[in-house]
């Protein structure tokens, strides 16, 4: 007996759906529209990309650059010494 592996798979206990892409479609509408009308509440605390920030003010303390430390001079980030590749490059073992 050859096996049909395009006819619809019923398990026990399930009856054959019959259902139109019409019936499909309008389901998948109110599934959709529904979705998005959860997501429509406004959230606090989110700002949108182009956001008018001219009224915040950011307080943010800057702590110079340590002993022990060097700026990498391709990535320009401030790493500990133990990443400087070999001492007096300059350059953290990241961009070596």
């Amino acid at each position: 007996m050859a096996t049909d592996y395009d006819a619809p798979r019923v398990r026990d206990g399930e009856e054959e759906k019959n259902d139109t892409i019409v019936e499909l479609d309008a389901a998948r509408s109110r599934t959709t529209t529904s979705l998005l009308e959860d997501d429509t509440e406004p959230t606090d605390g989110l700002t949108l990309p182009g956001a008018d920030l001219s009224d915040v003010q950011f307080e943010v303390r800057v702590i110079p650059k340590q002993k022990d430390e060097f700026t990498c001079m391709s990535c320009f980030l401030v790493s500990h010494v133990s990443q400087e590749t070999k001492p007096g490059t300059s350059l953290c073992r990241d961009c070596a």
